[in-house]
């Protein structure tokens, strides 16, 4: 694909993979750090009327998790004329246990004493999942190259304690589109050369969503540290008192394809069947995803190397790609011959992006399938 615009803007979300590309060609992340990630998992529940509280919200932070890992749930009570609640729960990739499962910590959650009671008698109607941005202003990349720049998510704009990023989203293509448009009015862009507009990154740090992301930049990394998740609860009490002021930057650790630990160093993680009341099977839940791709359209989920799942993957990490999907994409079959090799069951992609994050071999690749393909969400 050629684009012969003078000025394109990219606002794909989190890891996009036309931005991820252009990051490298154009070397956009040079004075920065690698990006983080979390992966969310989300489900839409319709529940008995005198159990609905509309405008409740509750978060959480840490259970069913250990302190090592980042992670936490929401659940929201909405006031939109029926009795539903939207649950979910965020995991941060950067996990070092290869059993560890993102969705089975999610159906977890939902068992504990406090929790379950509200979906009892009520019935999950929808079911998905997506990638997000963790890793702050440590790791948004240059914002404009020639021909072109980045806005929202495809920059890594969330607000990790706030789990928000649509009002810095927005912010930033409010930012740009004034950018482009004084750069129209003044003639800047009349050339047929890719036009960069470097004023477009100066404005926007110089706005409150940048300040916003900026007071907030020390909560997440800080769990990186030897008290894990507790390490981010005192450094958000802190940044409480100090609302950004601290004289300190921390930064990520390992890119989160690197953080995982080979399988004979942990211990394989016994997750409860779904009792399907309250919890639920990986595939009936991608089932309320209304997840539909045409079975001959081209790959939308490729590998580099078809033989390094089983010779490294497999072989070092248990198959990690099994547990860190969450629509059950990949699994490794076992051949006549008793060798394996890798399924990928394309089909039932929800497009989250953890693949092509948190494959430990960089092997994924991930990319937009054919228009119309993927998950179908409907009120999530």
């Amino acid at each position: 694909m050629e684009l012969h615009a003078k000025l394109t803007v990219f606002a794909e979300g989190c890891h996009g993979h036309l931005a991820k590309m252009l990051m490298k060609q154009f070397d956009l992340r040079r004075n920065c750090q690698h990006q983080t990630y979390g992966i969310g998992i989300k489900e839409l529940w319709e529940i008995s009327p005198e159990k609905w509280q509309p405008g409740t919200i509750e978060h959480t932070f840490g259970w069913p998790l250990d302190r090592s890992v980042y992670g936490g749930s929401f659940l929201y009570h909405l006031d939109e004329g029926s009795p539903m609640v939207a649950v979910g729960f965020v995991v941060g990739l950067d996990y070092s246990n290869p059993y560890l499962s993102p969705f089975q910590e999610f159906q977890k959650f939902k068992q504990h004493p406090t929790v379950r009671p509200t979906f009892e008698g009520g019935k999950r109607i929808a079911y998905g999942a997506r990638a997000l941005n963790e890793g702050g202003v440590q790791s948004v990349p240059k914002l404009t190259f020639p021909g072109g720049l980045l806005t929202g998510c495809s920059s890594g704009f969330m607000n990790v304690p706030k789990l928000k990023g649509t009002h810095t989203a927005m912010k930033s293509g409010i930012i740009a589109a004034d950018c482009i448009y004084d750069a129209i009015a003044n003639d800047i862009a009349t050339s047929n050369a890719g036009v960069e507009i470097d004023v477009y990154e100066t404005r926007f740090k110089e706005s409150w969503a940048w300040k916003e992301l900026h007071a907030v930049r020390n909560i997440r990394p800080a769990c990186h540290t030897f008290l894990g998740m507790y390490g981010g609860i005192l450094s958000g009490a802190l940044n409480f008192v100090s609302r950004g002021h601290e004289p300190w930057t921390f930064k990520h650790k390992t890119p989160d394809h690197a953080s995982l630990k080979p399988s004979n160093e942990c211990k394989k993680i016994d997750y409860p069947k779904p009792d399907n009341e309250v919890s639920f099977d990986l595939l009936s839940s991608v089932a309320l995803s209304g997840t539909n791709h045409e079975h001959d359209q081209p790959a939308h989920l490729t590998l580099r190397n078809d033989d390094l799942p089983v010779n490294r993957n497999l072989a070092i990490f248990d198959g990690p790609e099994q547990r860190f999907c969450p629509a059950g994409v990949y699994e490794f079959i076992r051949n006549e011959d008793g060798s394996n090799r890798l399924q990928i069951n394309a089909q039932n992609c929800v497009h989250c992006k953890t693949c092509d994050i948190k494959d430990p071999s960089q092997n994924i690749n991930w990319v937009v399938p054919e228009n119309g393909g993927g998950p179908a969400y409907n009120g999530m």
